[in-house]
């Protein structure tokens, strides 16, 4: 065990108007104690002004000017140092004074017997020091029970309150003073009293502290946890003799516990989606290119082509929600350039449609000559479609949500946030129940959500707002109660034109001499149509399942002129073989095909084809990888 910490000397004040009684008291005390003296009851009372850490006063009862229990009575409202009284005289009312007025510890006559006088001063010291030592737990107590945001509170063996604090007594609804001495279980409910009482027993029986967490109900009020401590407090035979209970209100930190969880498995739905979607992407290259080879079989029957073509559609419309699909999935920086957002909308109708579902009605309002905006298509429409679920959430019984742009010039001061200029706004407005001012003044705070848990992760207005931020622009909501809600993005105006070249897509392909071609995939489907497109575009097809089979075939076969291979394949990827091939014949033109390629995967300088894709996209990516450099 470690030795106590040693405490330093008391402090005595001598208070005597006879030097030679001051110099006897001084001799007795000072090898033990810090000795002050003071001639008369004025000195002393100036001395304590200066040194408030006195820890007994002794004094003499007969001075000039002021009496020994005039002087502590004195000494007592500025100091809380014990007090002994000394008297050659059997005074007994100026005793009983200093008792009443001074609150003197010991009296002892004159002359003094030093062992008895020395017992004396030092039990006054005792007294003095777990006086201190109280006060303090006093202090700490009071400014524990004061400063603490949770509910604490002490009670006695039969559940009735000793201490609390106001915020444990807010709880119950009440004030201290009417909760103090009251048992907690008579000011609730039947049933919460009697489990609070059975909780409290457990506890005071064994003798073991218990953590619980509660859920807590009110009327007209959203259920609240709490996490509950429950100790008890123990006598110095052992016994328990009170309870402290400490309370915590977890709601909010649940909460956020519970959206994180759903943030983590939105997360991880969109990761399932990814590799859904590249599983998918193979399947669609499989049947549109056997579509796509069938329409080149020469039908006979309109009716044949018909359903050809209406299969043809329909797997292209599936190709186009697959990608939108792996857009959202996508982890990436933003990419802002300059973009089509009226475009951006009319290609999300069938994705919108489907997530929005019956009974909500989808409205463009599109201004025609809209400008460029400078945003991240790809997150712009992962924007949008949160915006439009939120707006379909707010309407369970069913409305309209109109996609509304247009051309806005903004002055100084306009747009709270926002830099004077020419910004394109894209607006979300729904017919819903609208927003209260207290959840309209939060709305893009992340986390903050009023759907239920599993219904929303409080993270897409707040995701909306950081992408227009990041885009140079705002975000805004107006919204009331029964008026429905509008968002508004608005987005600075891109300088530049939109880019609307196609990734290697096209319908007419420059003529180029047929080659021989290795084709790399370990999706049979997807290699058997890459082969049989390029031989009805005339090319000599060589097809392997993997990157070591690709590496032998290009060291034994020097007349292979194009690698057309898959970019997500096991043990070897499209980006590693690319590399490797290109170290054995320096120069070889290499074809990426990806159903799922984020740009950071994709090496710099090699095309790419995104699955699925027609003879046609093909033939025009093969024309110009073999197009001559100086063409």
């Amino acid at each position: 065990m470690d030795p106590m910490p040693e405490l330093s000397p008391a402090t005595l004040l001598l208070v005597d108007d006879e030097p030679e009684i001051l110099v006897a008291l001084a001799d007795l005390f000072e090898g033990e104690f810090r000795v002050l003296t003071a001639p008369c009851g004025a000195d002393g009372l100036a001395l304590l002004a200066r040194e408030p850490a006195v820890d007994v006063i002794v004094s003499d009862q007969r001075m000039p000017g002021m009496t020994g229990d005039a002087f502590l009575a004195r000494a007592r409202e500025v100091s809380g140092a014990e007090a002994l009284l000394l008297s050659g005289y059997a005074d007994l009312e100026a005793v009983i004074s200093a008792v009443n007025n001074g609150r003197i510890a010991g009296y002892a006559p004159k002359p003094w017997e030093p062992a008895a006088l020395l017992s004396m001063v030092r039990n006054a010291v005792e007294r003095r020091r777990l006086a201190r030592a109280l006060d303090t737990e006093r202090a700490l107590l009071r400014g524990l029970l004061e400063s603490s945001t949770d509910a604490l509170s002490f009670k006695d063996v039969g559940g009735r309150f000793v201490r609390l604090n106001a915020v444990k007594a807010s709880a119950l609804g009440r004030t201290v003073a009417e909760c103090a001495g009251r048992a907690e279980a008579g000011l609730l409910p039947p049933g919460a009293g009697a489990a609070l009482l059975a909780a409290e027993r457990t506890v005071m029986e064994s003798g073991r502290p218990a953590e619980v967490t509660e859920q807590r109900s009110a009327e007209g009020a959203p259920p609240r946890w709490v996490r509950v401590n429950r100790i008890p407090i123990f006598d110095g035979a052992g016994r328990v003799t009170h309870l402290a209970t400490i309370e915590h209100d977890t709601t909010e930190q649940r909460g956020l516990e519970e959206r994180l969880h759903q943030a983590e498995k939105m997360q991880a739905l969109g990761t399932m989606a990814g590799g859904v979607a590249h599983d998918f992407n193979n399947l669609l290259t499989a049947i549109l290119g056997s579509l796509d080879l069938l329409t080149h079989t020469g039908l006979a029957e309109p009716r044949q082509q018909r359903l050809v073509r209406n299969a043809i559609t329909a797997a292209e419309r599936g190709s186009t929600l697959t990608q939108r699909l792996l857009s959202f999935s996508r982890k990436r920086e933003l990419q802002l350039r300059a973009s089509d957002i009226n475009q951006l909308v009319r290609e999300m109708d069938d994705l919108l449609l489907r997530s929005l579902g019956e009974g909500i009605e989808l409205r463009h309002q599109l201004e025609a000559e809209l400008w460029p905006a400078l945003v991240d298509p790809e997150q712009l429409g992962l924007a949008l479609l949160n915006l439009c679920i939120n707006s379909r959430d707010a309407m369970p019984e069913g409305g309209a949500i109109s996609i509304i742009t247009r051309n806005l010039a903004v002055g100084e001061d306009m747009v709270h946030d926002l830099a004077a200029g020419d910004y394109v706004s894209v607006a979300v407005a729904d017919t819903g129940s609208g927003m209260p001012p207290a959840v309209l003044a939060q709305a893009f705070e992340p986390f903050f959500t009023t759907k239920e848990v599993g219904r929303g992760t409080g993270l897409g207005l707040s995701m909306v707002y950081g992408l227009t931020r990041q885009s140079g622009g705002t975000a805004t909501i107006v919204s009331a109660p029964g008026e429905g809600t509008t968002v508004e993005l608005l987005l600075p105006r891109a300088q530049q034109e939109v880019d609307r070249t196609p990734e290697c897509r096209g319908a007419a392909a420059p003529l180029v001499a047929p080659v021989s071609v290795l084709v790399v995939d370990d999706d049979p489907g997807v290699r058997g149509v890459t082969e049989t497109f390029l031989t009805n575009l005339g090319h000599r097809a060589v097809a392997v399942a993997d990157g070591e089979a690709a590496l032998q075939m290009l060291e034994k076969s020097d007349d292979i002129r194009v690698v057309v291979t898959d970019l997500a394949m096991p043990r070897m990827t499209g980006r590693e073989l690319a590399g490797r091939a290109q170290a054995l014949r320096p120069g070889l033109p290499v074809l990426l095909l990806t159903g799922y390629a984020d740009p950071e995967v994709v090496p710099e300088g090699f095309p790419v084809l995104r699955k699925p894709f027609r003879q046609a996209d093909l033939a025009r990516c093969i024309a110009l990888l073999l197009k001559p450099p100086s063409a």
